[in-house]
């Protein structure tokens, strides 16, 4: 039996503001959507569903909630990183700092969606 990861979701309070950040930000293509409750983005070879919360859940601060999540979403990216995030900076996306290991041959640089949801960019770098 074989596994492969098809989607993962999100659950979230402002499923518009999210899907905007990511149709815009990212260039993701909705491929479903049922208005206020659904939408599943197309985010290469994994969807990105977004699922509005439950109301039991929607009193909380989803930047506090989020922070307190240990999932982490990573998108490796083939642009130039500097530069990508120099960009995203400028369109109000919130990023850290790039970091990059000794032994570890990409560059990275952790974000937060308009909700707090944490990712991640990575790019590939080449070591002479």
């Amino acid at each position: 039996m074989k596994f492969r990861i098809e989607s993962l979701i999100l659950f979230v309070q402002n499923i518009e503001l999210l899907k905007n950040f990511y149709t815009q930000v990212f260039e993701f293509e909705a491929l479903e959507e049922i208005p206020k409750q659904w939408v599943l983005l197309k985010a290469g070879s994994c969807n990105i569903g977004l699922h509005q919360i439950g109301e039991a859940y929607m009193h909380l601060d989803p930047a506090s909630a989020a922070s307190e999540s240990n999932t982490k979403i990573v998108f490796e990216v083939d642009e130039d990183l500097f530069s990508l995030r120099t960009d995203l900076l400028s369109r109000g996306v919130r990023l850290k700092e790039t970091q990059e290991w000794e032994g570890y041959d990409y560059i990275i640089c952790d974000g937060e969606d308009p909700e707090g949801n944490v990712f991640q960019l990575k790019q590939r770098i080449s070591r002479i």
